[in-house]
């Protein structure tokens, strides 16, 4: 027997039909006798709705107000699951977020989850009831609902495991697994069995719409096994696969993984904007002058490259920011042109960042030389670069997205064959 929460989002539940195919993934679990909580998205695009009314009600509106409307998407879905598993036979209850309780911070619309008290789920486990949790939300110091933002039910699902001290945590989704590369690029990507948190938290946060940052980050600290397999897979066949698991790819520990490939995967993000400062005064404090406003205004500054001009006095500095923060990227250095004084900036939205990630490249050298050798071979120019211990960076013109993805990913050896 084991304790396992099931995390199901807004394509699985979008309607009354397939609520009952993801009760049947849940019944299957109890059938075998396992401790089972589900946490629940609102429908596919409800939230949406909700949202947008709470716009075209007050454009201006208070935030703990906006929590009371989009948090009812997740109550709704919970519900509907809760009876349709009564019907079928299976014990099970719905909670909200208040209700557990799920405790969070103050932040209405982006909260974090403080605390979660496990006793009265543990005490329905022991009486056979499956718990079924609405996710996304919780409740704040004020005593009122607060939501998690975005990626809010997958953070609840890993939160909930944690605290459960759940055997695994399986987030049930639109695909079959974590892909080496998005397979509508690369028809030849191939589904990975296991990844590392680390390597997960670097495709989640470079593009990869699979698992939410947030999600990966908790599951890392806490040492929650993530299991990501589909809910459109047939509840009734066989559940079988690699290692014990059924179909999907475990995201774990780098200890459980045995056979560490260089790279796993190739990753790429559109949203991607490049500003360029040319000949700023090469002096202490240039750098803060430039990046000090911009965190002022809560831009996120991520790739930097500075090269020293052939004068010595001065500096050309190029980063990039957000693709929705540009124009307000680029109005704030204009706005404090004269303490960081340069003689031009410039810009553009029209490029992409492409990332080769993997454990083995800590011990394993020249991956980086083989990667710009073939992209050089490709005519692509790398206009930025940054690395880490498990990944390489790359800027280049959003016109060879796909050409450079697929090059790497047949470099690496990542080519389904």
């Amino acid at each position: 027997m084991a304790r396992i929460v099931m995390k199901f989002g807004g394509t699985s539940v979008a309607d009354i039909g397939r609520i009952r195919n993801v009760a049947r993934h849940v019944k299957r679990e109890v059938d075998a006798g396992n401790e089972v909580a589900v946490v629940v998205s609102a429908m596919a695009g409800f939230t949406n709705q909700l949202v947008s009314w709470t716009r075209e009600a007050a454009a201006m509106h208070d935030a703990r107000e906006y929590d009371s409307v989009v948090a009812a998407g997740e109550q709704i879905t919970s519900g509907l699951l809760a009876i349709v598993l009564q019907d079928m036979g299976v014990s099970a209850r719905s909670w909200l977020g208040w209700q557990i309780p799920i405790h969070t911070d103050s932040a209405h619309g982006a909260a974090r989850i403080r605390d979660i008290p496990s006793e009265i789920l543990v005490d329905r486990f022991r009486q056979g009831q499956v718990a079924v949790i609405a996710g996304f939300q919780g409740i704040a110091p004020d005593n009122r609902i607060a939501t998690l933002g975005r990626g809010g039910s997958d953070t609840s699902a890993v939160a909930v495991a944690a605290a459960i001290s759940a055997d695994r945590c399986d987030i049930y989704t639109d695909v079959d697994g974590v892909y080496t590369t998005d397979p509508r690029i690369v028809p030849e990507a191939r589904r990975l069995n296991r990844v590392a948190f680390e390597e997960m938290l670097e495709m989640a946060s470079l593009g990869a719409k699979v698992l939410q940052v947030r999600s990966v980050e908790l599951a890392m600290v806490h040492g929650v096994r993530v299991f990501v397999r589909s809910s459109f897979d047939d509840p009734d066949a066989s559940q079988a696969g690699a290692g014990g698991l059924p179909t999907g790819t475990l995201i774990c520990d780098e200890d459980e993984i045995v056979e560490k490939q260089i790279v796993t995967g190739i990753a790429f993000s559109k949203d991607e904007a490049k500003i360029t400062l040319r000949r700023v005064a090469d002096k202490p404090g240039v750098a803060a002058s430039v990046f000090v406003p911009l965190a002022e205004a809560n831009i996120n500054v991520d790739m930097i490259v500075q090269n020293v001009s052939a004068d010595g006095g001065h500096t050309d500095m190029t980063f990039t920011v957000p693709r929705a923060d540009f124009d307000r990227a680029v109005e704030v250095i204009r706005t404090a042109s004269d303490e960081i004084g340069y003689e031009e900036v410039t810009g553009s939205a029209d490029v992409v960042k492409v990332s080769v990630i993997g454990i083995g490249m800590r011990s394993h050298a020249g991956v980086a030389a083989q990667c710009f050798q073939a992209l050089a071979e490709k005519g692509i120019n790398i206009q930025a670069i940054t690395t880490s211990e498990i990944k390489i960076s790359i800027l280049i013109d959003a016109a060879y997205t796909e050409l450079a993805v697929r090059t790497l990913h047949s470099l690496y050896g990542l080519n389904n064959h």
